[in-house]
């Protein structure tokens, strides 16, 4: 029986993963190390996943049967508009003609921002479709947009303001320039760092994606929308925006910048097996962290519940027994905590990160049960390269 919470439990440990790392800085230099790459064992399946795409038939025809709708509206026979979002009214100059065929495909970038206020050539489009990439922040408007997509894509009815907060909107990494070789178009983002790219239609807000803008990567985070647009396959669509961003800002001259990471791709969860229709694609091996190409995974993944592609007779359908380990109580002077570190936010609003032992966490019996069991778990070498968050 598939998992319902397998995508949400996927990037709640992406983000835990996440928040082992002080800054933007000490990710790039981690984005290899062994503790990136935990969750991977840990995932029930779980893979990575990194892309550089080619855009497949199936992806152009979305693009632009979004485009054409923003453009010039739906004709007769077409789907209905939603009576709940507002029409843009263009001014009245002249009379639009619908063209029978669409623009031709010139390259990503052109295709993704055509329909865009501020890229169409379009005179008069008939509907009014922005995007905007704006630093993570909480707004009611975006929560209402998250309940609604919880509620009606994933039958989620328990979702809170702090959680949604947790979940979308805090993040470890602090903000960083991102060295451009000169200076980048105003769409692109100036820093590092976590973000919002908000879709809008004619005013309303009916997508949100949540991102993290790395030296080497654009890391998909989340992707929410408004249902009443499914029909439009906003997912794939986002996707496709995501890869050209990524391609953008290499091109504007961010030197490390490789690729889109896509996160964890659990085989067996049928909503994230749209990661694999992108290519070229890789998944990391569970045991080596090399790269291998997705179509040379797919086999090994259907008939093992545990792949290894570096290795294949590694590989297993047995059933893994998990074992919930005693809660670990120590001491407050135990040596386990040697060496460890813990996130804190200095006077001067930098985040550093100091022994735990010379702060007052370790007072609180829950912290040291916590904290143990998990040094426990990640043995303490492994536990002393991880920056804990309180």
């Amino acid at each position: 029986m598939e998992n319902p919470h397998a995508e949400r439990q996927a990037v709640l440990l992406e983000r835990i993963v996440k928040n082992t790392i002080s800054t933007t800085s000490s990710l790039r230099q981690l984005q290899e190390a062994p503790v990136v790459d935990i969750a991977v064992l840990q995932g029930n399946g779980a893979r990575k996943i990194q892309i550089i795409i080619q855009p497949r038939l199936s992806h152009i025809n979305y693009r632009a049967h979004w485009n054409r709708f923003i453009l010039y509206g739906e004709s007769d026979g077409d789907m209905i508009m939603e009576p709940s979002v507002s029409v843009f009214t263009p001014p009245v100059t002249k009379s639009r003609v619908k063209p029978t065929k669409s623009s031709p495909f010139t390259s990503l970038a052109a295709a993704i921002h055509e329909s865009e206020v501020t890229f169409t050539l379009e005179e008069r489009p008939a509907h009014k479709f922005e995007v905007v990439l704006e630093p993570a922040s909480y707004t009611p408007e975006k929560f209402a947009l998250y309940i609604k997509y919880q509620m009606g894509i994933h039958q989620d009815h328990k979702n809170t303001e702090s959680g949604f907060k947790r979940f979308l909107v805090e993040s470890p990494l602090n903000t960083e320039l991102i060295p451009y070789s000169s200076s980048p178009p105003q769409h692109l983002p100036p820093n590092y760092g976590s973000y919002h790219q908000l879709y809008r239609l004619d005013g309303e807000l009916i997508a949100v994606g949540v991102l993290d803008i790395l030296p080497n990567c654009v890391s998909s985070v989340y992707f929410m929308y408004d249902n009443a647009w499914e029909r439009f396959s906003l997912g794939k669509l986002s996707a496709l925006r995501e890869v050209s961003l990524a391609r953008e800002i290499k091109e504007a001259g961010a030197p490390d910048m490789q690729s889109l990471y896509m996160g964890f791709y659990i085989y067996s969860c049928q909503k994230m097996r749209y990661k694999g229709e992108y290519a070229p694609s890789c998944l990391a091996d569970p045991e080596t962290y090399e790269w291998f190409p997705l179509e040379a995974c797919t086999p090994l993944l259907e008939k093992n519940r545990y792949a290894c592609f570096s290795q294949p007779s590694h590989s297993t359908n047995d059933e893994a027994s998990v074992d919930e380990p005693e809660p670990v109580l120590l001491s407050t002077d135990a040596e386990e905590f040697d060496s460890i570190k813990i996130l804190c936010r200095a006077r001067n609003g930098d985040i550093i990160a100091v022994p735990i032992k010379d702060t007052t966490y370790l007072s609180y019996q829950q912290v040291r049960e916590e904290l143990g069991s998990c040094i426990q778990e990640l043995g303490h070498t492994l536990a002393t390269q991880i920056y804990f968050t309180p």
